[in-house]
């Protein structure tokens, strides 16, 4: 006869990211050791929903105690979308109770956070749910500006590609134009510029308009490399969040991707799919070419490399926490004494501690989705990040010696020059708001 207190599913949604099986490990070893049998759900909520056998998979400590260091996922993932199929989330909720799942540990970021909202309120708080926040894009947010798991690590490893292309750059006297992940925030471009040194990072949050166009991107990056070459430079390395592809006017990004543009089951064109590092590679030398110029310039993508990369201590040290606490929560005495987390919520450290934040409080009450941290231009980290960017600003400009000098590079007269650019020659104080 069975002794156990009951059984938990674990599922893994969305892009892979470090830390996934550290996260599996640390929730089944600690479920384990508290009376309880661990199932994992294999391929996200596209498993859950199809409900075969086949799909679960029991989990022993054993299978679990060395994996906390493997990157990718051993349960694999999916982006399906429960609440966006017809019954799914119903089906969900049939499936778990086949299995004799009373709770649910998932992991991901903010679509498969919503997606264990809607299972759990389907099933009225019949089956228990905490969300593991984990995305490279470290655009959850956490209390006290943690980062989201997985990000720490995708740095990481994306800092020592791009320093490898910067010293490329050198090498050949030519740009890098390098498209860091990133489907609204810029945290990852930004990390990644800010860590390696790169020449200058164009993140989405700086542009205040609601769309923009490419022209406005490509204003930026031809400042940093006029001024990279009146500094005597002709080499540089641009690291450009995907992020601002969200930003585009409809009509321009529809011309980037097309009408029949394949989009992922929340909706979102996968942005995977438009070649932006082309685009925008195209469209400078374009710009320079009507200036009678010429740049030598390579596009690289920068993403699917860092997503199953092995996490760094920092991310394994992070799961664990977390994982651990995702169980400790859902076989809690207290469970549910909040009405809050009637229907779960998010685990995430405050202050050392963990704390588990309720599905609600993450939601933006104006779209009903789970809410984004952007970058913050007021911030710290990202006024220094533009300190150490070579890019126009406003004294720039200003200077009669220094504007004579970015218009011959450029080809331009001053004032052709001065009106072209004056949009883009802001400095880090102006675009946050505070004094230098």
């Amino acid at each position: 006869m069975s002794t156990s207190r009951g059984r938990i599913g674990i599922l893994v949604g969305g892009g892979p990211a470090p830390g996934i099986n550290s996260v599996i490990s640390a929730a089944t070893i600690e479920a384990i050791n508290r009376g309880y049998e661990v199932v994992g759900i294999i391929d996200g909520y596209a498993g859950l929903m199809d409900g075969s056998p086949e799909r679960f998979r029991d989990l022993y400590i054993s299978d679990v105690s060395r994996i906390h260091n493997l990157g990718g996922s051993i349960l694999r993932t999916s982006r399906a979308n429960p609440s966006a199929v017809d019954g799914g989330t119903a089906r969900c909720f049939e499936n778990l109770q086949a299995q004799g799942i009373g709770a649910l540990v998932t992991i991901g970021g903010d679509d498969t956070a919503f997606g264990a909202s809607a299972v759990a309120r389907a099933t009225g708080g019949a089956i228990r749910a905490i969300h593991v926040p984990k995305t490279i894009d470290n655009d959850l947010p956490l209390p006290a500006d943690l980062p989201t798991f997985g990000y720490e690590t995708a740095r990481h490893v994306g800092t020592g590609i791009v320093m490898n292309l910067m010293e490329d750059s050198r090498t050949t006297n030519r740009w890098f134009f390098v498209i860091a992940m990133g489907r609204k925030a810029g945290h990852l471009a930004l990390g990644i510029g800010k860590s390696a040194g790169a020449t200058v990072t164009v993140v989405p949050e700086e542009f205040p308009s609601e769309h923009i166009t490419m022209d406005d991107v490509c204003r930026v990056l031809e400042g940093a490399i006029f001024k990279r070459q009146v500094m005597g430079r002709q080499d540089g390395l641009a690291v450009v969040a995907e992020g601002i592809m969200e930003k585009l006017a409809a009509d321009e990004l529809e011309t980037l991707v097309g009408e029949t543009a394949e989009r992922d089951p929340y909706g979102h064109i996968r942005l995977g799919d438009v070649p932006l590092g082309l685009v925008l590679r195209r469209a400078m030398q374009r710009r320079f070419k009507d200036r009678g110029q010429a740049l030598q310039a390579v596009d690289v993508v920068l993403g699917y490399e860092l997503r199953c990369a092995p996490a760094i201590p920092f991310d394994i040290d992070y799961t664990r926490n977390l994982g651990h606490g995702a169980v400790r929560f859902l076989t809690s005495d207290s469970y549910g004494d909040d009405e809050e987390l009637r229907y779960g919520g998010m685990v995430c450290l405050e202050g050392g501690n963990l704390r588990v934040i309720p599905f609600e409080q993450m939601r933006d009450p104006e779209t009903g989705r789970t809410k984004v941290r952007l970058v913050d231009l007021q911030s710290e980290h990202y006024r220094v990040a533009r300190q150490y960017m070579i890019r126009l600003n406003r004294r720039d400009i200003e200077d009669t010696e220094m504007l004579g000098r970015l218009a011959e590079a450029a080809n331009m007269t001053p004032e052709a020059f001065a009106e072209e650019f004056a949009s883009v020659a802001v400095g880090p104080e102006e675009l946050a708001g505070v004094d230098a």
